[in-house]
């Protein structure tokens, strides 16, 4: 559950090994992510920086890209942007900066501290990458940044690890969801604000009281995700009745396997850049109600699920009765988006993509 994470760890293992030698740098420190690369070779750093601005970080910085001497330095959203100047100082010659999803401090993008400070260093990135056409004219229109030196690249999902399972249901954790006649509304997220969990939450609830009594009885509801928003969500839940039919477990390691055995897959999100999770969720054959926010519309099609408005329980609560009504419609969907990831969104299309931008740069520096 952290796209920009899980992005990162694709690339480092599907790379073609003999072009690159990579290292990872964690401004704070490394996650279980790190786990997950199956290269042997990949150095990862510690830098432990301090909360707030920590001056030491900046010649932490120079002295290890001037001890592993990079040709290129790829820093990742706002955080990490910061790293190009002691890039530049310490002479790595391509300087690539991602644009993932605006900050949780800045959903629209408008804040003027975040925008000077990213045309302040505008001269010193070599290409800047967005993962969505939204970002893309954002950096364009916003920030300033000429076309010639934005990649728009979309992120891609392993389609072996995340695919569609007809027996995931039977192995569900809950004995008693565990029947076809159920129907498992399914969310993978961080319980955070910019997430909108509570958005829903509310929405279900909405849905079990315009159903009849027998339809309300058949839908679950499974959030996968911890936050400071769990609590706040169960409470909500409790309240309305629906404690045996709402799963909130926190974080869980068996995503893939869980997801497969979702329904309907929705993200409530105030604000996204390319979100693995509907992408992943497409990639199992399901139909993704999504919020119409950043990059979504570019992901969910009217073929392969709903859009609806942000912050709109009663318009999500709306599109969640289509799909308990219609099965058809979530089977034609589902079918759809499983399309979609294989001809625009696989993990390969990703790595070659990545791969191709990196020799492109390479090749002008030994011009």
């Amino acid at each position: 559950m952290g796209g920009l994470e899980n992005g990162l760890v694709n690339l480092l293992n599907n790379l073609p090994r003999e072009h690159y030698r990579h290292a990872v740098i964690c401004l704070t420190n490394a996650t279980d992510f790190a786990a997950r690369i199956r290269r042997d070779d990949v150095a990862v750093y510690e830098l432990h920086k301090r909360d707030g601005k920590d001056p030491a970080i900046y010649r932490a910085l120079w002295r290890l890209f001037r001890r592993l001497r990079p040709t290129i330095v790829h820093s990742r959203n706002l955080a990490a942007l910061d790293a190009q100047v002691p890039a530049w100082l310490a002479g790595v010659p391509v300087r690539i900066h991602g644009e993932h999803g605006r900050d949780i401090y800045d959903l629209t993008g408008e804040n003027r501290k975040y925008l000077l400070l990213r045309k302040l260093l505008r001269p010193l990135i070599t290409r800047w990458v967005p993962m969505s056409r939204d970002l893309e004219g954002w950096l364009r229109d916003r920030v300033g940044v000429v076309p010639a030196r934005i990649s728009q690249l979309y992120s891609g999902v392993d389609a072996q690890r995340f695919h569609p399972d007809p027996g995931a249901r039977e192995r569900w954790p809950i004995a008693q969801w565990r029947d076809p006649s159920t129907l498992i509304i399914g969310a993978v997220g961080r319980m955070e604000y910019v997430k909108d969990p509570l958005n829903l939450v509310r929405a279900f609830i909405a849905l079990c009281a315009s159903l009849s009594p027998q339809q309300a009885a058949s839908v679950r509801l499974a959030y996968l995700g911890d936050g400071q928003l769990r609590v706040e969500a169960q409470a909500l839940i409790d309240v309305a009745g629906l404690t045996a039919q709402c799963w909130l477990p926190g974080a869980r390691d068996d995503v893939p396997a869980l997801m497969a055995g979702f329904d309907v897959f929705v993200l409530p999100s105030l604000g996204e850049g390319i979100s693995n999770t509907i992408l992943e969720a497409m990639a199992c054959g399901l139909p993704v109600i999504a919020t119409d926010v950043g990059g979504n519309p570019e992901l969910v099609t009217a073929d392969t699920g709903i859009l609806v408005p942000s912050a709109d329980p009663a318009a999500l609560a709306g599109a969640l009765a289509r799909y308990v009504a219609d099965p058809a419609l979530r089977r034609a969907h589902g079918r759809a988006a499983r399309g979609r990831i294989e001809t625009r969104f696989a993990l390969s299309v990703m790595i070659e993509r990545y791969h191709s931008l990196y020799l492109e740069l390479l090749a002008k520096t030994t011009r």
